[in-house]
């Protein structure tokens, strides 16, 4: 059956979040005198980026909320587990400051949207909450291309859980079968969209994987401008695929 909806992943799929990250976090950390504890600034940055995974792996876990989980992070950062939430919300904010003043999209992000606005509906499928997505996707100038916005911060579900994908199909009303889904991680969005029935797409940008359709069930893309082919081109059921 047609794919008849696409859904998105936003940070590092529509929206590059690690180029806006690693400025953000810089420009932060310069305002707020932290970068003499590090040799370089990539310390730093790595530093920071290693406490978000793990915190974030917590909220995906269900064992702190989005809120707890952005606290613990500066927490942890700064070594200052007596910080009050106050106190960890208001230095957050200010590097959120730095963070926003980077955002941008990908070159390649308004072109497909523009190719397939006409033959498919499309919604956003995101790890993180309504309120920070609905409002980067804003900032950005596209929220209008999107039906919908779900996140498993109000579905209470994240992805790779077949249910967090489900839940966005139902949104739509529409089967597995019937839907895309683009994100950037091989294991989180590529695989979990492929066991969860719907047509997985990887954006894999940085050139982890180099093989196509590599067998698991997902196409891996290196630039969203592939992506139309695809869709027009279902390979999930054992034709070879035609793009590398």
């Amino acid at each position: 059956m047609a794919i008849r909806a696409v859904l998105w992943d936003v940070d590092d799929t529509l929206f590059d979040y690690t180029t806006a990250d690693r400025a953000g976090m810089r420009a932060h950390l310069v305002a707020e005198g932290l970068l003499e504890g590090y040799g370089t600034v990539e310390e730093a940055l790595a530093h920071w980026r290693r406490i978000t995974d793990a915190q974030w792996a917590r909220f995906s876990a269900r064992e702190a909320t989005f809120e707890e989980q952005r606290r613990d992070r500066v927490r942890v950062f700064l070594t200052r587990p007596e910080l009050t939430d106050d106190e960890s919300d208001a230095w957050f904010e200010r590097y959120l400051g730095h963070y926003e003043a980077a955002w941008a999209l990908f070159p390649d992000v308004l072109p497909v949207l523009d190719a397939l606005a006409a033959s498919h509906r499309h919604a956003v499928l995101s790890n993180s909450s309504v309120h920070v997505q609905e409002r980067k996707l804003r900032t950005l100038g596209v929220r209008d291309r999107f039906e919908a916005v779900l996140c498993a911060a109000e579905l209470g579900v994240s992805k790779p859980e077949p249910r967090a994908f489900h839940a966005a199909c139902e949104a739509l009303e529409l089967g597995p079968h019937q839907v895309a889904y683009v994100g950037d991680h091989p294991e989180i969005d590529g695989r979990g969209a492929a066991e969860a029935g719907l047509l997985s797409v990887w954006i894999d940008r940085v050139g982890v994987y180099d093989g196509g359709h590599d067998g698991s069930g997902r196409h891996r893309i290196a630039s969203l401008a592939e992506l139309p082919a695809i869709l027009d081109t279902d390979t999930r059921f054992g034709a070879p695929s035609t793009f590398r």
